[in-house]
């Protein structure tokens, strides 16, 4: 089965089959406050540190921008300032006024200026640190062993990947410039306040225990609120998911009055959560302007007091009162900001979680292997294994496979079938005896190369966006045209193909929805024949074909299984007549074994699941 994979990503379901399940995803994530949030926040810095002359750059406009925006009411100040009105006169210093609005319009001309280059800087800086981040972690997941996916949903680990990662990258394009500017501010007016008027900067201190008291207790208030709303939309997304994947079900048992009596219930908890969690969220922006507002007429009480004793100009009181806005605006931002930075560190702890996860590892990876040395013998030695250290799936599992031969498994579900071909293709590795593939220990055979010469037809079918030429090329990349007009012959596929518009260069829908499960797994068995491998694993690769079609397909896949070690998996005992052995597993155990005569006069576990399936048809 080849590694070299270069096409799209998948749009099927999972490769193997194993103990854990997966799902598509589930709706918007709940938002948790994260566990380690230094930590966190050091890495993330890291990842903006490898942009470093973009992040210097960022960082000098910040800077700059902070700096026009605290001239600014200097000129005011002097503009002001070169005007003079008493109760009987009046005088105007025009050349010091025009000299302070020059200066005043040049700042802030400059300030727009240093605004565009930060926030284009800023955009691209964060998108360039979101695209590192996000293709090591598409780097690191690929390299994962196969029980890592085994056991946690899919769904979820599609969300870390573009949920998590794009909030990330909100949070980092809304709040870079504006922590970094809102620092340079806070400090750079409280310094000029200070300058003007010690007095009135202390009066105008005295509102900002209240903005973070009254600040962090609706934030606080808020993010339950919004975790609740997040939880409910997730429960409504969810619900929809699965209502238009079983609508036929549901019109088939008449369930739509429940379906939407369900839906109208989650529906209405959005709605009530959502309403307070916007009541909520949206009163921090008046109630600050509110104590801002309060701090404003104590600053201008003050200086009004102050300028009436000659202490300052009405100018200084201009600038001040500019000053103080400043200076209170940025603590009201980081406030409203703050929920976001939150939810974007908790998305980067779960994206980090998932790039801490060993890597598969390969011992043997360097050594040199040639699939096509390959004969195909196949031995399991005593074999011990669980998916779970205290539950063993197989006990003391011992066959002895020859190169060529067709070896059958069949057994109830969850007799330890599939897990078979787990460990054959070190998608988990046995925990004790031993797997020998023409004599030697499959883990001292590079993963690589020992999977390169297996081919796998799967119960479920995993087809990949592109054409059908595409998916069946898969299976060999070099294949020529000819080659895969060839393979689908044998898989009995090529006479629908060419019957389809497009033909070969039919593009497949998602998870090739627009042909039948049959077709679909005829591909699959197409690809198989192309990949020509030593070994083949057939996993209940007829279960979807119906029994016309499988019958037409019997000798394609005698042809496709001839001189190669084949292993069947299959409840469909019709398909498996032909094999040299036939190994009936319950309970992690071979508990009978023969050809199909031989099990039939046994009349054993083989022989009562035969007649289940054909004396019965035959009655009826």
């Amino acid at each position: 089965m080849s590694e070299n994979r270069k096409m799209n990503a998948p749009q099927g379901g999972p490769g193997m089959r194993g103990p854990g399940g997966g799902g598509g995803p589930r709706g918007p994530m709940v938002v948790e406050k994260p566990k380690n949030s230094k930590k966190t926040l050091i890495r993330l810095v890291k990842y903006l540190g490898a942009s470093k002359y973009m992040l210097l750059s960022l960082i000098v406009l910040v800077v700059l921008s902070a700096v026009t925006q605290l001239a600014g009411p200097v000129f005011q100040k002097e503009a002001i300032d070169n005007i003079a009105i008493t109760e009987t006169n009046s005088s105007v210093n025009f050349n010091g006024l025009i000299s302070a609005l020059i200066g005043m319009g040049g700042v802030y001309l400059i300030g727009v200026l240093f605004s565009f280059l930060q926030g284009w800087i800023g955009a691209g800086l964060s998108q360039k640190t979101v695209r590192i981040l996000r293709s090591d972690m598409f780097s690191r997941m690929s390299k994962l062993p196969v029980k890592y996916f085994d056991t946690n949903t899919h769904g979820e680990l599609m969300s870390r990947l573009t949920n998590d990662i794009d909030n990330v990258s909100n949070a980092l394009s809304q709040t870079i410039t504006a922590i970094i500017s809102s620092i340079i501010t806070v400090s750079g007016a409280l310094v000029m306040m200070l300058y003007y008027s010690p007095i009135m900067t202390v009066v105008a201190l005295l509102v900002v225990p209240l903005v973070l008291f009254v600040s962090r207790s609706i934030i606080k208030k808020s993010r339950s609120l919004f975790k609740k709303q997040q939880e409910a939309l997730g429960r409504l997304n969810g619900h929809i998911e699965e209502m238009i994947t079983g609508q036929k079900t549901v019109e088939a048992f008449s369930r739509t009055n429940i379906v939407v009596d369900e839906f109208d219930q989650i529906n209405a908890d959005l709605r009530k959560f959502s309403i307070r969690a916007q009541i909520y969220g949206g009163t921090i922006g008046p109630v600050m302007n509110v104590i801002g507002n309060i701090g404003f007429v104590l600053v201008a009480i003050s200086g009004g007091i102050l300028a009436s004793k000659g202490m300052i100009s009405i100018g200084v009181i201009q600038a001040f009162v500019q000053y103080s806005k400043q200076f209170t605006r940025p603590i009201n931002e980081i406030a409203n900001q703050y929920s976001t930075i939150q939810s974007a560190l908790s998305s980067a702890e779960r994206v980090f979680d998932v790039m801490d996860q060993i890597p598969e590892t390969d011992d043997a990876a360097d050594r040199p292997f040639d699939p096509e040395t390959v004969k195909g013998d196949v031995i399991f030695k005593d074999v011990n294994f669980g998916y779970n250290p205290d539950k063993r799936v197989l006990k003391d599992f011992s066959i002895n496979v020859k190169a060529g031969q067709k070896i059958a498994l069949v057994g109830p579900t969850g007799a330890g079938k599939t897990t078979v071909v787990n460990l054959i293709t070190r998608f988990y590795d046995i925990d004790s005896g031993e797997i020998l593939l023409d004599g030697e220990n499959i883990t001292d055979l590079p993963k690589k190369g020992l999977r390169s010469c297996i081919g796998i037809v799967l119960q479920d079918t995993v087809l990949f966006t592109g054409t059908i030429k595409d998916n069946i090329r898969f299976g060999r990349l070099d294949a020529t045209d000819e080659e895969i007009y060839e393979a689908a012959k044998m898989a009995n596929a090529d006479r629908f193909i060419r019957r389809l518009p497009d033909g070969y260069e039919t593009q497949l829908s998602e998870q090739g929805s627009n042909l039948s499960q049959g077709q679909r797994q005829l591909l699959s068995i197409a690809r198989a024949v192309l990949a020509d491998p030593k070994i083949l694993i057939l996993d209940e690769a007829t279960s979807s074909i119906d029994t016309r079609t499988e019958m037409h397909i019997q000798k394609a896949m005698i042809s496709l299984m001839k001189g190669k070690t084949s292993f069947i998996i299959a409840h469909r005992l019709s398909t498996i007549r032909d094999a040299d052995e036939i190994l009936v597993i319950d309970g992690g155990r071979i508990v009978e074994r023969g050809n199909h005569q031989e099990l039939l006069e046994q009349k054993g576990h083989y022989w009562k699941l035969y007649q289940s399936q054909f004396t019965r048809s035959e009655a009826v």
